[in-house]
């Protein structure tokens, strides 16, 4: 591993504390580092080219990796954090106290406008899983709520977040500002505020939702034409900057939390004790966070020099950030140590089958794994051996962890790994025979190969009672949820290994070639086609919000997945596995903490 990072380091550009986060075109302003392009989960099938000559049992040798080492180095292993601005137990007395100024606030605002303002405040913050039984009743409150605004800005914000609940809005609710003609009417072109909120709540809509898409339309062009005029000031020029690059249903919530407890003190009319609490936790789980960090990065350290596969992409930084993605509550440590720990295991077997192995080796590790016991190490080539003993002793591990009634989640969770596997190598068996798939047999398989399933099935591990059976089962089935996921993150993956000038050898091309050479169209045409079918999938899981409300707590965490693709794909580049640039914003993640 290279050496060790200084906290200067950490202190320039995106670091809360220091210099507020610039509000650029995009979270990830990169250009790509290299020739080539993935993700924590992809399939680079052109790197099994040099193999496809020969199907003789050749044991490679060791060798240096081709991906960029590691921007870490030992830096959270060794980084000794300093002590809080505070005294833990000082900062934990005050945010109790302010908890329940918080809930008292909840208690009071019995006007529907104060609530939806309350409710949006408190999720925007990040401090929304403090007030879970609260903003629950206050959803349903709003719910049933006899609901007359005539502003426009308060009518899209009460579509907004009863949608994001998994409740259904009809888009009839924006009929009263449109005109005879059925357009939106001019009056409200000028309120960049309200045209915001028009952007924000449109981006949750389902199939067959032309009105919605009407909307959409209108407020971005309106909002794109007010700032070339430069007449829109900040904050809101900013907050309007990033939603015309991803909305914000679609935004790392981590991230966009950073940005809006900046801005919110400059609102008027802001809540003084949600920002208060919102930086107190946030430096209380930034502790938390920092102590799981550098306890995973030993982990991965001493597992990647244990296996000894030099040619494994070294991401343990990435994989732990990709699980909080999904999970950074405080009572949510052991799945999300997990869950960064089964990516880690994903990374290992990925990069194996897809950039090393020959077929021959591919065949026997996948034998190997269908048969998950010690007995089948001697099927396998020398150099595999470690990484399979390490694979079972992992998960004998992690089934340990659980109580009784979780550990059948831990058996479901082998079984998914064990069908990446089979993917894995079906997919290289498609190159090493020439097999020229068609587009729908290549997104059918990617889609799978994508290890979205594992994840979905990992995400469930370790919650007890908070995941119920029909929960489970909408996250362990290839249910609509579960695939409209996965293929947001194989189409956003295969256009950054597109874009990044990265050409497959053999047939087994990635989506964005494949429908090119189908279809007999340009770049352009491929591209503009694939990000219209991910627009489609996010209309699905919109949707499926709305059908298993009573699952959305698992919903949820879907959804989460979802979001945290655009955070690593953004602009059409892999951060997972060139990374340098998330530098900035891990330092402002974990590193630096929110002056009090």
């Amino acid at each position: 591993m290279s050496g060790s990072i200084p906290l200067h380091f950490f202190s320039h550009g995106a670091v809360i504390g220091h210099r507020p986060i610039q509000p650029t075109v995009g979270l990830l302003p990169v250009r790509p580092i290299g020739a080539m392009a993935g993700g924590p989960f992809p399939r680079h099938v052109s790197g099994h080219a040099a193999h496809v000559v020969s199907s003789e049992p050749v044991t490679p040798a060791k060798e240096v990796s081709s991906f960029e080492p590691c921007v870490w180095g030992d830096f959270f292993i060794d980084y000794d954090p300093k002590p809080l601005q505070r005294s833990e137990d000082w900062m934990m007395d005050k945010a109790n106290k302010l908890k329940q100024d918080v809930r008292i606030l909840f208690e009071t605002h019995n006007d529907t406008i104060k609530k939806m303002h309350l409710v949006d405040a408190v999720q925007r913050l990040g401090i929304d899983h403090l007030f879970q039984e609260e903003i629950n009743n206050a959803i349903s409150d709003i719910k049933e709520s006899e609901f007359t605004s005539s502003s426009i800005q308060e009518v899209a914000l009460h579509f907004r977040l009863l949608r994001e609940h998994g409740i259904w809005v009809s888009p009839d609710a924006f009929k009263k500002f449109k005109g005879e003609d059925g357009r939106f009417i001019n009056t409200i072109a000028d309120e960049p505020r309200a045209l915001l909120s028009l952007y924000n709540a449109a981006h949750l809509l389902v199939h067959d939702e032309p009105e919605l898409e009407e909307a959409m339309s209108f407020a971005r062009d309106h909002l794109e034409s007010m700032r070339a005029g430069g007449s829109i000031k900040a904050p809101l020029d900013n907050q309007i900057n990033r939603a015309l690059h991803l909305a914000l249903p679609r935004t790392y919530k981590r991230v966009e939390m950073l940005h809006f407890m900046l801005e919110y003190g400059q609102e008027e009319g802001h809540i003084v004790v949600l920002l208060d609490l919102a930086k107190l936790e946030f430096n209380l789980l930034q502790h938390v966070h920092l102590k799981e960090l550098k306890a995973f990065s030993q982990w991965w350290k001493d597992l990647y020099g244990y296996v000894e596969l030099s040619y494994v992409r070294d991401r343990a930084v990435e994989s732990y950030l990709w699980s909080y993605a999904l999970f950074y509550e405080e009572s949510l440590t052991l799945t999300r140590m997990i869950l960064a720990k089964i990516i880690g295991f994903t990374i290992l077997m990925d990069d194996t089958y897809d950039d090393h192995a020959t077929i021959e080796e591919c065949r026997k590790l996948n034998k190997a794994i269908q048969r998950w016991d010690e007995s089948a190490i001697s099927l396998l080539p020398e150099y595999l051996k470690k990484f399979y003993r390490a694979l079972l002793n992992d998960f004998k591990e992690i089934e340990a962890q659980v109580e009784d009634s979780d550990k059948y989640r831990v058996a479901y969770m082998k079984k998914e790994f064990q069908k990446l596997s089979t993917y894995y190598l079906q997919e290289f068996e498609w190159c090493h025979q020439n097999y020229k798939a068609s587009f729908k047999e290549r997104v059918a398989l990617s889609t799978l190969s994508i290890s979205v399933p594992v994840l979905c099935v990992t995400a469930t591990v370790g919650r007890g009672d908070a995941v119920t059976k029909e929960s489970f089962e909408l996250a362990t089935g290839r249910t609509s949820a579960v695939i409209a996921c996965a293929k947001i993150m194989r189409f956003m993956n295969d256009i950054a290994a597109f874009k990044s000038g990265r050409k497959n050898k053999g047939d087994a091309t990635n989506t964005v070639e494949c429908y090119m050479n189908e279809h007999k169209v340009t770049s352009e045409v491929a591209l503009a086609m694939i990000e219209s079918m991910i627009e489609s999938e996010w209309r699905t899981l919109n949707q499926v919000r709305c059908d298993h409300h009573q699952q959305f707590p698992v919903v949820q965490r879907v959804m989460n997945l979802a979001i945290s693709v655009p955070f690593f794909y953004d602009e059409k580049k892999d951060a997972y596995t060139f990374s340098k640039h998330l530098q900035e914003i891990v330092g402002s993640l974990f590193v630096n903490p929110v002056p009090l």
